[in-house]
């Protein structure tokens, strides 16, 4: 990663909790950033994230890619990039894509009740 794209994305990032107990240290931002970006990039799982790269464990980069979305880092980064390409006039709308998700819902709605029943209690067994 790029001394110049981390200078913008370094101050976006939340500030370590204290360490509660003894024990490894605390692998840098930037490291675990560079090793966020080769999983994402290779599509590799999380927990196979080579050590000998020295981006920490899968699992820690993990964590913290988790943490900083719930701080919103992603959000505000994103906006930033988006601001500085329109000032320097680097946005081409003439192509753009739309995406759009579809989620089933966790749940489900409530049953549907029948306009007229005649018959009380449960169906005879077809067994």
């Amino acid at each position: 990663m790029s001394d110049e794209l981390w200078s913008l994305i370094e101050p976006l990032l939340p500030e370590p909790a204290p360490k509660r107990a003894e024990g490894r240290p605390r692998v840098p931002d930037r490291q675990a950033l560079c090793g966020i970006l080769f999983v994402l990039h290779t599509g590799i799982q999380w927990e196979y994230l080579p050590q000998e790269l020295g981006f920490g464990s899968g699992m820690t980069c993990w964590r913290r890619l988790a943490a900083w979305n719930e701080a919103g880092v992603w959000d505000q980064l994103h906006l930033m990039l988006l601001k500085k390409l329109r000032v320097a006039k680097k946005l081409d709308w003439s192509r753009a894509v739309i995406d759009s998700s579809h989620v089933r819902a966790a749940r489900r709605g409530p049953k549907a009740v029948p306009a007229r029943s005649t018959v009380h209690g449960r169906a005879a067994s077809t067994t």
